[in-house]
């Protein structure tokens, strides 16, 4: 159960390219410590074009960032070993994991805990109980932002290879 392909498509934006690569599948870190929500987030996505890994605690997910590489991650708060909000400020922090997409999934509905989880870094949010059409927007809308995140760094990469080689581009 710990890595599932999924595979067919919703609105055609699922596809997202790594670099040096072809065109692959989006990949989604579902992390939560509840076997039951697990099943039902793996669910709502099997419409998805998208590989799916599953993290049970906050130190797995962690552990699943390094050699899975999501593009986006549902992110119980509440787990052991590490809270969500730890697991999402520590990929915030860090340069290599701070584009990765982080939906934070949680029955916390204090007014604190949105605040918390905006300070750890999440990009957004979700309280449980989850409807399906709701998190599959969310999902699109956020792997539409992260393939747009990374076209944009792959340009600036690309500018700053350029202006390495044949000095500073002019603009007007």
């Amino acid at each position: 159960m710990c890595d599932v392909s999924c595979t067919s498509k919703i609105s055609g934006v699922f596809d997202s390219k790594r670099e040096n690569t072809m065109l692959e599948k989006s990949r989604i870190l579902i992390a939560d410590d509840n076997l039951p929500n697990v099943e039902l987030l793996e669910a709502y996505l099997a419409g998805i074009d998208c590989e799916i890994a599953i993290a049970f605690d906050g130190q797995e997910a962690l552990d699943k960032v390094t050699s899975f590489q999501p593009d986006l991650i549902l992110l119980d708060i509440m787990m052991p070993k590490l809270s969500g909000f730890e697991v999402c400020k520590q990929l915030k922090e860090a340069p290599e994991t701070r584009q990765i997409m982080i939906l934070m999934v949680t029955a916390l509905n204090e007014l604190g805990d949105i605040e918390r989880a905006v300070d750890a870094g999440t990009n957004d949010f979700i309280s449980k109980p989850v409807t399906k059409l709701e998190l599959l927007k969310r999902v699109e809308n956020m792997l539409r932002l992260k393939g747009v995140t990374d076209e944009n760094e792959r340009l600036r990469q690309y500018i700053e290879n350029m202006e390495e080689t044949s000095g500073p581009i002019a603009t007007e």
